[in-house]
Order: C-alpha cells, then structure tokens, then sequence
C-alpha cells in the first residue's frame, strides 16, 4: 500500500493535527492509498515574511528528508507557500507534490485566469513570490483577501458565520476581476471550500485535497520529478540541516512566552 507524508509547516499539538487531517474527507482516494501527517520540528510562526520563508524552507526539508528515511513513497507540502519543494526535490527521489503551483495549473486547466482567494494580507507576498517563480502572474487576476489574523491550529473552526460570508464576498470580487476559477490561498482555510463551492458562480480549488490526488495520479503513473530540472547537490549537508533545526527546536523552547 502506497504511503504519502502530508508535511504540515507547523509545530501543532495534536487537536491542530485533528484540524489538518479532516482535509481528507473532501476527497476521494483510492482505497489502497495511505496518507500521514507529519509536523515540522521546528518553523515559522505565520508565513507572513521573508524571513519567515527562509525558516519555512529548512524546517520542511528536514521533515521531509526524515519521512524519506521512515518509508513513504510521496510527500505532500501542506502550505500554498510550497515551502521546501524544491530542496526537497534536488535530494529525494520519491515525488514531492505542493499546493501552490499545482492549484494554479490546475485552474488553467479548468479557465483561462485565476485569483487567489485568502484570510489575512500578510500572505500575499508569498502568492507574489510563487507566481513570478512560476511565471504565472499575468494569468493571476487578482489576490483577494478578507484580512484576518489566520489561527494555525484551530482554523476557521467557530468562526464560520463572521468569515464564510466574507469569503464569499471576496470571491464575487474575484470574479469580477476576471477570474474564471478561484485558489483558495492556503490549506488553513479548507473548511470553508464546500460553502464557497456551493455560493460562487466558479470552480473553487482546494489546495491540500488537490496535492492528495495528485500524489495518488502521479505515484499510480510511475512518474517523480526531473532529475534535470532538480538536480542533486554535489555535496550534501543534510547532517547540517538536521543540527539546524535541532538547534531551533532548543532556541524555540527557551523563549519566553509571547
């Protein structure tokens, strides 16, 4: 039986887990397909900075090379960030699926532009740095936000009847723009696809669910990233990256409480 690391960008408790794992229950999946989540050690606190992306990268390729070294067959990057990705695939061989620039393939797949649809404006500089990356911006018509403080752990969780209208709203707003398919911008916001899918007049992309059937596709097909396109370091320092994040685990618990 295939088994997939899901790699959530957060230190979370187990209720926080709980939270990311009811993703699956919007997809269907092959019942031969195994999906694990697994949280980074150590990382960002909102994803809402460069520096942020920095320590969102080193803590997701060490997560992901341990779930290499534990078994699975894919890894799924649980973050529109698509953080790691690409170190994460310079050093593994198993495929690494991420969110981002598959939610925006996949709405051209589906129209002809996009928007992406988000809770808080401290992340749209990480959909401004994907795109260009991606080379995708001219086909983004627009990035919409509601700007709320996102909760990592809890989610949308009692908050349904003060952000899903917004959400809503915004989306219209989108639409407006010219977009003929919406990208919700990050996995923390799953719990409202169902009632924005049912209240906005276009295909709304669930990001986490997305990277799951991708993952089953791709492992089905035999097919993993290009060695060409990713490269494998000359020398590596994966022992490096592991004392990092040790290290941070340790500096993280020695600071005072906010």
């Amino acid at each position: 039986m295939p088994k997939v690391c899901v790699l959530v960008p957060f230190a979370l408790d187990e209720q926080g887990m709980a939270n990311r794992r009811l993703q699956q229950e919007s997809v269907d999946l092959g019942p031969d397909m195994e999906f694990v989540y697994k949280p980074v050690k150590a990382g960002p606190e909102f994803y809402d900075s460069y520096h942020d992306y920095v320590l969102a990268d080193l803590g997701m390729l060490e997560a992901g090379v341990e779930a290499a070294e534990e078994g699975f067959d894919a890894v799924c990057i649980d973050t529109m960030s698509d953080s790691g990705v690409n170190a994460l695939r310079s050093v593994l061989d198993i495929p690494v699926i991420a969110p981002g620039k598959a939610s925006y393939l996949m709405a051209l797949l589906l129209g002809h532009k996009f928007s992406v649809l988000t809770q808080w404006d401290g992340w749209l500089a990480l959909y401004r740095k994907g795109l260009q990356e991606y080379g995708l911006t001219h086909l983004c018509a627009s990035l919409r936000s509601i700007n709320l403080l996102p909760d990592v752990s809890n989610l949308l969780g009692g908050k349904e009847e003060v952000v899903f209208p917004l959400l809503v709203e915004a989306g219209l707003q989108c639409v407006a723009d010219g977009a003929d398919v919406i990208c919700l911008g990050s996995t923390t916001m799953h719990q409202a696809h169902a009632h924005l899918s049912e209240h906005l007049p276009v295909p709304v992309i669930n990001p986490g669910p997305l990277t799951y059937k991708l993952a089953e596709a791709v492992l089905g097909l035999g097919l993993s990233q290009s060695r060409t396109a990713y490269p494998r370091p000359n020398v590596e320092l994966l022992d490096v990256v592991q004392a990092m994040v040790a290290a941070g685990v340790q500096a993280k618990a020695a600071r005072p409480p906010a």
